[in-house]
């Protein structure tokens, strides 16, 4: 089992921690929420007062991040945590950031004689608290071969992409395919009740038809179909229309800097942006259908 520095305790990274600490591992916790900690501390944690003191002496780093900035100056400014690694020390971030960013950070570790992966995750809340998420990993196979017993702590799925970055080029890519797919069935359900055709019925047909995806028959965005949906608790959320906008201007930006034609996702940015820029920004993102079916 391993000395484990987690740093980052909201939504996500909290479960992760109570699921490290399920497996046995030692886990030093640090949040700038004291309130996160102490959660984290109810589940076996040991508070740390700041990021340097959570990685001290460990073996392994994990963060769980808003963005790359944030990502940067954890790791290398205002609280260098790579200063503080002993040699040969794994670090694992968990956060959605910007590709270029991710390579940076791999870079400036491997300089120091560290190891790192990017290892964005995908499942929500619920597979954060279940342990089933999807790591989407980037870097050397070395660095994924000693992240990965640590990794299946938190998760179900666990995916070497390829090099330095390419976990976040799967995430972006992935959240990109999500949201159009959300827009997609909303849509759907949006004609479907103009026309007069039962949301259930639809669902019965859809789902095992060919416009069958995740976003309908594990997400759906009509209440009834989904029980466990968030359609069915107000669009309480497990993912939230903040965090999609967020991944989807990093589609937009990667998408600029390589020539990538994205224009549903450009569109699909658009409509994410105006939803949450008219206050429901902190619902989940398939509450997206009361903005396509109130226009």
């Amino acid at each position: 089992m391993a000395q484990i520095g987690f740093i980052g305790l909201g939504n996500m990274g909290g479960p992760m921690v109570a699921n490290l600490i399920a497996a046995g591992h030692s886990v030093s916790a640090f949040d700038i929420s004291p309130d996160a900690v102490a959660r984290a501390v109810e589940s076996g944690a040991t508070p740390a007062d700041n990021a340097a003191a959570a990685a001290n002496g460990v073996e392994v780093v994990i963060t769980m991040l808003p963005a790359g900035t944030h990502v940067r100056s954890v790791m290398t400014e205002d609280d260098a945590v790579m200063d503080v690694l002993g040699k040969g020390a794994l670090v694992i971030d968990c956060s959605t950031i910007d590709v270029p960013t991710a390579r940076d950070m791999i870079a400036e570790a491997e300089k120091r004689g560290l190891e790192m992966i990017d290892a964005p995750v995908s499942g929500g809340v619920g597979g954060a608290g279940a342990g089933t998420l999807t790591f989407m990993c980037g870097g050397t196979a070395s660095a994924f071969g000693r992240a990965e017993p640590v990794l299946q702590a938190m998760g179900k799925n666990i995916f070497h992409a390829g090099d330095a970055g390419a976990g976040q080029s799967a995430k972006v890519c992935n959240n990109l395919m999500l949201a159009i797919q959300m827009i997609a069935v909303s849509e759907g359900f949006g004609l479907a009740e103009k026309l007069g055709l039962n949301a259930q019925k639809l669902f019965d047909i859809s789902s095992t038809a060919t416009a069958q995806c995740w976003a309908m028959t594990s997400y759906c965005p009509v209440p009834g179909p989904v029980p466990t949906s968030p359609a069915n608790n107000d669009y309480a959320a497990g993912f939230t229309v903040a965090m999609m906008l967020k991944d989807l201007k990093l589609s937009q930006e990667v998408a600029s800097i390589t020539g990538a034609n994205t224009p549903l996702g450009a569109h699909a940015t658009e409509l994410y942006d105006a939803y949450a820029t008219a206050g429901h920004e902190g619902l989940d993102f398939s509450a997206i259908i009361r903005h396509i079916t109130s226009r």
